[in-house]
């Protein structure tokens, strides 16, 4: 459960709109390398993160790139706001704003709509922190792109604060990294999945105590049947079941009777 704050991460205050440059920056909502795609593959990695520290970082991570998506689309709304028709012309807005006006719809700056296949989440701890890692360097990438588009200074300076974060994220990516390798066989990396192998040895274990809990059950009929009455006179049972018989924890040997109700 999440505890909203009614501000975002890092200020955002733009004087100037500027819907071309509105038309880059949404990449960053909803293109492939964006702030949707990121918090998505985050905060979808960790149901299968074998380890708490790996669970807290893609938690931790993944929440803060929600905070990002919100400054990108505070941004972007800022760059639009208040157009007219003549602007929307002019910066060749005019595509985005038959469909969507200036509402924020998350594409890419080439105007591909936003799909789960710009993100992957594979169940395998290596696989997808390596991943992590590339998509923060991309999404820094991106950042470099859009600083040497424009010279607003409004514009650059949360920018800059984002594209920081893509290098701190990277870093902790990689200690978590580290952290899943130190607890695995070095030799066996890429041959051993931590999420999925230890669930599998789990499902082992599970069916081997079935397997000895109907043992133990058919030894209590077996029981059962050696015995004539409550007076659990032996007959023909083995002789190494006596003390078995010889009381009952739920019923007094001499009459019968239960003496106590344990359900």
């Amino acid at each position: 459960m999440w505890t909203y704050e009614k501000k975002l991460q890092y200020p955002v205050k733009i004087a100037c709109p500027n819907p071309a440059l509105a038309k880059a920056i949404i990449s960053q909502f909803g293109g492939p390398d964006g702030e949707l795609a990121a918090s998505m593959r985050y905060l979808s990695q960790r149901y299968t993160m074998p380890y708490k520290e790996g669970i807290a970082t893609l938690t931790d991570v993944g929440t803060e790139e929600l905070a990002h998506m919100e400054m990108i689309c505070a941004i972007v709304h800022q760059l639009t706001r208040d157009m007219t028709p003549e602007e929307i012309k002019r910066h060749g807005f005019a595509e985005y704003y038959v469909d969507h006006t200036a509402a924020l719809w998350p594409q890419a700056a080439g105007g591909t709509p936003f799909s789960a296949t710009f993100f992957q989440s594979k169940g395998d701890p290596i696989t997808d922190l390596h991943e992590n890692m590339a998509a923060e360097q991309k999404a820094r990438t991106t950042y470099d792109n859009i600083i040497r588009l424009t010279d607003d200074p409004d514009v650059l300076d949360p920018i800059r604060f984002l594209r920081e974060r893509e290098l701190v994220h990277f870093q902790r990516f990689g200690e978590t990294l580290r952290i899943v390798q130190d607890r695995l066989d070095s030799k066996n990396y890429y041959a051993f999945n931590p999420a999925f192998d230890y669930g599998k040895r789990r499902a082992e274990a599970s069916e081997c105590r079935k397997e000895y809990r109907q043992d133990n059950q058919k030894e209590q009929n077996k029981e059962k049947e050696c015995r004539p009455d409550h007076q659990m006179q032996m007959h023909s049972c083995d002789q190494t079941h006596t003390l078995y018989f010889g009381r009952n924890a739920a019923y007094d040997g001499n009459t019968g009777k239960p003496l106590r109700n344990y359900r």
